[in-house]
């Protein structure tokens, strides 16, 4: 696994990937970052070095499309690492188009949960694929941004940009 920190407009970010595939896409100031790093070692049994191969190459050619707002829509492969439900979750925030979004009672329907909108809010906030997987896109029923490991300022700015690009 390979380990590459890139500067993006907002902010920092982090990514790990193997040949094939993204594992991990974070802003570096995320909170908790070090021990998700550790878990994912120890979960994935795999040593972590820093360096390039075409994978973190391509998130970050795509992260500078996306930010210039040119991209839409990721092609980087990714690798889900979680539980059923979160996954099922995660593959539903990819189904949120660029620009808008969806509150996490949607997402819980969406899925087949329609109760279940804590569930989903612990969920999108495990999430280690930041952007690509637009965890950023949800927000509370009334409209409200909340609960981004981020920052709340950053997923405004994340929004905003999506809502200029469109």
């Amino acid at each position: 696994m390979y380990l590459s920190k890139f500067n993006t407009k907002c902010g920092p970010m982090v990514a790990i990937a193997d040949e094939e595939k993204l594992h991990l896409l974070e802003f570096e100031n995320r909170k908790g970052l070090e021990k998700e790093i550790e878990q994912f070692k120890l979960k994935s049994k795999s040593a972590i070095v820093s360096g390039k191969n075409k994978i973190l190459s391509l998130i970050e050619e795509e992260l500078t499309q996306y930010f210039a707002g040119t991209l839409k829509n990721f092609k980087t492969p990714i690798a889900f690492s979680g539980t059923p439900f979160q996954q099922k979750v995660w593959k539903e925030l990819q189904n949120i188009p660029y620009g808008e979004t969806k509150s996490y009672a949607d997402i819980a329907k969406a899925i087949g949960k329609p109760t279940g909108f804590r569930a989903v809010g612990n969920a999108n906030g495990s999430n280690q694929l930041a952007v690509i997987v637009p965890c950023h896109r949800v927000i509370k029923s009334d409209g409200k941004l909340c609960g981004y490991a981020a920052g709340i300022d950053r997923k405004q700015i994340l929004l905003n940009l999506e809502k200029s690009g469109k």
